[in-house]
């Protein structure tokens, strides 16, 4: 019997956060602040789906918890912000089209999750 290293996780119990936000990049320090919030998405785990939405893959609801806590301390001064909770389940539901080409959605990497 074929495995991968998801099936032992619960396709409603494990999660998908996504970081959607539109921020201000009028000024110098608009863009150092924008840059910042994506840095620091990027050193939570999170990875760029579009240029101004990121999504993390998160094993249970409690761990989403911790990362939304995360995204809300760095949240920039300006500009909107949403954060979105689906299940695994949801995501893999998702049709992504390059063009007219629909494509695979890419598999998460693993995470090292610590008890």
């Amino acid at each position: 019997m074929e495995t991968n290293h998801f099936s032992r996780l619960n396709q409603y119990r494990s999660m998908w956060v996504l970081v959607l936000f539109d921020l201000p990049t009028e000024t110098r320090k608009d863009r150092k602040a924008a840059t910042q919030f994506r840095k620091k998405l990027l050193d939570d785990g999170f990875q760029m789906f579009q240029f101004s939405i990121y999504l993390r893959f998160c094993a249970s609801r409690e761990n989403a918890d911790v990362h939304i806590r995360r995204t809300k301390f760095n949240l920039p001064k300006q500009g909107k912000v949403c954060i979105m909770q689906i299940t695994d389940k949801q995501f893999g539901m998702i049709e992504l089209f390059h063009g007219q080409k629909e494509v695979e959605p890419e598999t998460p990497s693993q995470q090292l999750e610590l008890f």
